[in-house]
């Protein structure tokens, strides 16, 4: 899958014919020695704790963007929870009030990064 002289090529093929496996799964080239354990780290399925089987290579980038139990934070009081939980907790969080400390209003917490434009 690379460019090769051409004076070259034909020592290059017999040397890859002999040393390198092309992947069935991901049709990267491995060396014959590396693919057992390419297979096993890269390809093997694993569980997430969310109960999703995928390839172990993908399981780190599902954990960090898209499973529902990945850590996120409360953009109202910066508690940590799992993202399946995020809107259900920032609706009731957000609802909270908490005095201004100018004008002495009460304000909803949501509202609370808006209210000085409209305070007083």
């Amino acid at each position: 899958k690379k460019d090769i002289p051409a004076v070259n090529f034909i020592i290059h093929e017999i040397h890859c014919r002999r040393n390198i496996e092309i992947c069935p799964y991901c049709s990267d080239s491995i060396p014959k020695s590396e693919m057992k354990n390419h297979i096993e780290s890269e390809h093997v399925q694993v569980t997430c704790k969310c109960r999703m089987k995928m390839e172990n290579s993908l399981l780190k980038d599902h954990e960090e963007s898209s499973c529902p139990l990945r850590p996120v934070l409360c953009q109202f009081c910066d508690i940590q929870l799992a993202f399946n939980k995020l809107q259900e907790h920032e609706l009731y969080c957000g609802a909270r009030t908490e005095p201004c400390g100018s004008c002495g209003r009460n304000v909803l917490v949501r509202e609370l990064k808006e209210h000085p434009r409209v305070c007083g």
